[in-house]
């Protein structure tokens, strides 16, 4: 490698500067969840989930790329140090992402601007780190890069066309969606030279990354607490919002957390890669999804952030608070089924409890419309933990199994030690 550049090791874990970028995603994440509630209706849900896919993307390219060189060396850090103020400049100009319609198009050239530069700084540690990249290699790196940045430059823009506001409206989506699939549909297709150095780190990567975005609930309940009257039905909604992120968190961790570790460490080298790009890249942002519409949920909950008092009265969720509530855990836990499941190991252990509280959270939809708020968020609540639990029962022995051998491995590892193994696949 070349000089300034450090290159990952086996038993490498996440560095401080990998988490001090990662922390910026929870204030990412609140924004999303914002944006979301910012337009009545479906727009707004629309706006944040563009937002989400992108930020997603470019969390991930970081992802690959820390993979490779140590991201608390040298220039790796200073890349990293350098990306972290602008990713907090774009987080908080989310909200103006699409203002240009009814307002300036400066915010959302703004959004584009922070963008670009992200991805210029990806795109130069990239190729300062791999100079045996060649030819396709940089055309499939750059193409889509630039591309991506053409088109939401062109969403940006577009108000000044002075197109009617539907007709902005739709071009815009239309827009993001071509710079989002070019992305992801390259990452896919396109065969990039690409290694996973470190399964453990690779995979404690992501698991930062849940843990964040769990955490992104608790911080916007409690958030959204300060400005509300101390009640009982506050206090035992904001309960049952703290079970649910829990159990989702214990379904995540307790079991899959250890399978993906060990799935990519016996993995040999091109397989790992593709492990690595279906089960995580991209199967990982459904789950991310799934907790971000939770948070909506909880946002339109009444009595969390419209009126304290509305839990007395016995009021229900509205249809957006239903849906993105029971309709976010069920898509976590389907996501959360799909990554078992192309990891290959124990699929029947643990799939068909997260598919069945999947189906019973879908079918339960139209009589929440029925229950009171505060009965809708306990049968969730009560979902999630009876998931969780049954989960725990008829794994045990998988889970110690798996537990042991990754404990005798991390224990046979020398203290220092490169990984010589290299693969290709159709990634970021």
């Amino acid at each position: 490698m070349r000089p300034g550049v450090w290159r990952i090791s086996e038993h490498s874990r996440v560095s401080t500067a990998e988490l001090f970028f990662d922390v910026v995603f929870v204030f990412a994440f609140i924004q999303v969840t914002t944006l979301m509630t910012a337009d009545k209706g479906g727009l707004g849900i629309a706006h944040g989930l563009l937002v989400l896919v992108l930020l997603w993307w470019l969390w991930s390219l970081f992802a690959w790329l820390s993979n490779r060189v140590r991201g608390n060396y040298g220039l790796a850090r200073l890349t990293l140090l350098a990306a972290t103020p602008v990713m907090f400049v774009l987080a908080a100009i989310t909200l103006d992402a699409f203002r240009g319609v009814t307002g300036s198009v400066a915010p959302p050239l703004g959004f584009v601007a922070c963008y670009a530069t992200v991805r210029l700084l990806y795109l130069g540690l990239r190729w300062y780190a791999t100079p045996s990249l060649r030819g396709r290699e940089i055309a499939s790196l750059t193409v889509p890069a630039f591309a991506a940045i053409g088109l939401l430059l062109g969403a940006a823009l577009l108000p000044l066309a002075g197109l009617a506001s539907a007709a902005t409206l739709a071009g815009q989506i239309a827009l993001w969606v071509l710079a989002i699939s070019i992305d992801y549909g390259v990452g896919m297709v396109l065969p990039v030279s690409r290694q996973i150095f470190s399964a453990r780190h690779w995979a404690e990567r992501h698991n930062l990354i849940i843990i964040l975005a769990l955490g992104e609930v608790l911080v916007s309940i409690g958030v959204t607490g300060q400005y509300l009257h101390a009640t009982a039905s506050f206090f035992i909604a904001s309960a049952l919002a703290a079970v649910i992120t829990g159990s989702l968190e214990w379904i995540y961790f307790d079991l899959s957390a250890l399978v993906g570790e060990h799935a990519l460490r016996t993995a040999d080298p091109h397989h790992r890669v593709r492990l690595g790009r279906d089960a995580y890249t991209y199967l990982h942002l459904p789950m991310i999804a799934g907790i971000i519409l939770l948070s909506l949920g909880l946002k339109h909950t009444p009595g969390l952030i419209e009126d304290v008092h509305s839990y007395n009265r016995g009021e229900p969720l509205d249809r957006t608070g239903r849906y993105a509530m029971y309709g976010g855990v069920a898509l976590f836990l389907l996501a959360h089924a799909a990554f078992h499941a192309r990891l290959g190991h124990g699929i029947l252990i643990v799939i068909w409890p997260r598919l069945a509280a999947a189906a019973l959270l879908l079918g339960l939809l139209p009589v929440t419309a029925r229950l009171p708020a505060l009965q809708t968020l306990a049968c969730l609540a009560g979902v999630c933990l009876v998931t969780a639990g049954t989960e725990f029962l008829i794994s045990r022995r998988h889970r110690w199994r798996l537990r042991q051998t990754l404990f005798e491995e991390a224990e046979g590892e020398p203290t220092a030690r490169g990984n010589s193994d290299s693969g290709g696949g159709a990634v970021p």
